[in-house]
């Protein structure tokens, strides 16, 4: 190591000392160091909101107790390969050395490190190599999203062999903990009132407390539904419209369906997210875009879209890359216009120039949003604001509508927490089903989802819990009112200028003015009324007896004659209507 037996400065990095007592904090960090600091525990959790400064507040700690020689070591574990890195640069600012590249097949590093940087999953790989470590020199392991620790069994029985004789925790988190029964080790729990053990942070900077102090932005979320068609596992094809009631099956097709590349969905959320960043930039000329995609091949085609609209190359981070990490850091560091990421820019990853957003992703967990949004909210200046586009999906408006509610995590949950999990859960089951199969339906395989085709229409804008406007066509002047919102407001300035648009909205009559008189209709259009109408007569006649759709759909095809649903015209499909109508009152 590089710092000597008595803990003082190592004689290279002799401004560490002055950081620690000149830096300027914010104010939730100054208390929260002189929290930690006047307890003196071994462990501390601390829970602030993405974009508040976690780093640092940790860097700051480390540096405190590497100048009075309770440590003599850092070790800092994070979620990914590229936060390690960040992590390092980090630390390297303020006089704090971290290797990065450590390598537990090598195992040890030069002495002109302070300490190490290392993933959840390379603690799990070896975690006697990194006990051993820890236990030969004073360290402070700095656990960042501790909440990884019960990502995975490895993962959280990893950090528990390598770190219990570490001199000091601090463990950070700025999303709200899964619900389960298995405990994230370094984390203190207490029964509530009700009896249920729940995580306690020894500090807590909630999204609320930082949007009042000006340390994060106000988000505004705007929501977009639209018309789906897509053909299910047994054959049947199914029309319905995102942002109406459906089932959660529905719900899981027809959100992937809008997620589809070659639908209208995609092309005119990016190209209304492209309009709301040009506006930003009017005000933040380096304001930058972020798509979040489901998959590698999402990534790629989205990349292709936003490249059409914009006339500009999209960065395209996908985790498993060689140079993914380069790519993040040249897009955080130049003026180009948008980046598509899987996963990869989800947590903890720093491009504070990020303003808009694209949700575009089928991942519902609170965990992930909270991250996702977490990388649009870092506030640089006064007045900034944050947008991202969502579909209009009951769980992820939901989660936009709580976003100020801090959650902890809890064991032995029972009654209500137990049903919201397995809401979670079941939810989770269903998009991933429906993610399973990316390929389109072959010729002779009638086993695979398909999606047909979408369109898309603005919804409304969800701020401060509070939703504004209503439906209105794509591209449409009423969309470009809410788009057009100035890049730097103050929150009730936002508040204010939502309702004088949604006002105005309701004197033009909203975008849904009944016309004077019958006016023509596409044929493809009510050919897709005509189909969407039968498959819910067919759903629920299923229903009621017990058959299977494709059963039922097979039934009407021999009663009624012609070929399958996807090739039958709209009189064949109106007469299949007509029969089925006949079969509910017993008539055959």
């Amino acid at each position: 190591m590089s710092t000597s037996a008595a803990g003082h400065l190592p004689p290279a990095y002799p401004e560490r000392a002055a950081w620690g007592t000149a830096a300027k904090l914010r104010a939730w960090q100054e208390e929260a160091l002189a929290a930690y600091l006047e307890g003196e525990r071994r462990d501390f959790l601390a829970v602030a909101t993405p974009g508040a400064g976690k780093t640092t507040y940790a860097l700051r700690i480390a540096t405190e107790l590497l100048d009075r020689g309770v440590v003599r070591a850092v070790t800092v574990v994070a979620p990914t390969e590229h936060l390690k890195t960040q992590w390092a640069d980090a630390a390297g600012r303020v006089g704090i050395q971290l290797n990065p590249s450590f390598s537990n097949s090598v195992g040890v590093q030069s002495g002109e490190y302070d300490g190490v940087a290392l993933t959840y999953a390379q603690v799990g790989a070896n975690p006697g190599l990194h006990r051993r470590r820890t236990e030969t020199v004073p360290t402070l392991v700095v656990l960042d999203e501790i909440h990884h620790g019960g990502d995975s069994r490895s993962w959280g029985d990893g950090i528990r062999e390598a770190f219990s004789g570490a001199t000091r925790r601090l463990s950070l988190t700025g999303t709200p903990f899964r619900s389960d029964t298995h405990p994230i080790p370094f984390v203190r729990y207490e029964m509530d009132e009700a009896g249920i053990l729940r995580s306690a942070s020894d500090y807590t900077y909630g999204y609320s407390a930082a949007l009042r102090d000006g340390v994060v932005r106000p988000v505004l979320f705007l929501a977009y539904g639209g018309a789906m068609r897509w053909r299910t596992k047994a054959g049947d094809e199914v029309a319905a419209r995102l942002g109406e009631p459906l089932t959660k099956d529905q719900t899981a097709h027809a959100w992937r369906t809008a997620l589809d590349p070659k639908g209208e969905w995609i092309p005119a959320v990016l190209a209304a997210a492209d309009r709301r960043l040009t506006e930003v930039r009017r005000h933040v000329p380096d304001a930058g875009g972020l798509v979040i995609a489901s998959n590698r091949t999402a990534a790629r085609a989205y990349a292709r879209t936003l490249e059409a609209v914009t006339g500009e190359p999209a960065t395209v981070v996908l985790s498993d890359d060689a140079g993914a990490s380069a790519r993040i850091e040249s897009f955080a560091a130049d003026e180009s216009r948008w980046m598509v990421a899987v996963r990869m820019v989800s947590e903890g990853v720093d491009v504070p120039r990020l303003a808009v957003g694209v949700y575009a992703t089928s991942t519902s967990t609170p965990l992930f949003f909270a991250q996702a949004v977490g990388r649009f909210v870092r506030a640089r200046r006064r007045g900034e604001t944050a947008s991202v586009f969502l579909p209009s999906v009951p769980v992820i408006l939901g989660l936009a509508a709580t976003m100020e509610e801090e959650r902890d995590h809890a064991l032995d949950r029972r009654s209500d927490a137990e049903s919201e999990a397995s809401i979670w859960a079941e939810e989770e089951g269903l998009l991933a089903a429906a993610n399973r199969t990316e390929q389109a339906l072959g010729p002779e395989d009638g086993t695979r989802f398909e999606a047909l085709e979408s369109d898309a229409h603005f919804d409304h804008v969800l701020f401060d819990a509070k939703q504004y406007g209503q439906h209105a066509e794509a591209g449409s002047e009423e969309e470009q009112d809410y788009l057009g919102l100035p890049g730097l407001l103050e929150p009730d300035q936002v508040a204010l200028l939502l309702g004088e648009r949604q006002a105005r909205q309701a004197r033009s009559g909203g975008a849904r003015p009944e016309p004077a008189g019958p006016s023509p209709v596409a044929a493809h259009r009510a050919l897709a009324s005509q189909r969407k109408e039968l498959n819910k007569l067919v759903a629920a006649y299923a229903s009621k007896t017990g058959a299977a759709h494709a059963t039922v759909h097979l039934e009407l095809r021999r009663t009624c004659g012609g070929p399958e649903l996807a090739a039958a015209t709209g009189d064949e499909v109106q007469e299949r209507i007509a029969t089925i109508r006949r079969w509910f009152v017993g008539r055959r």
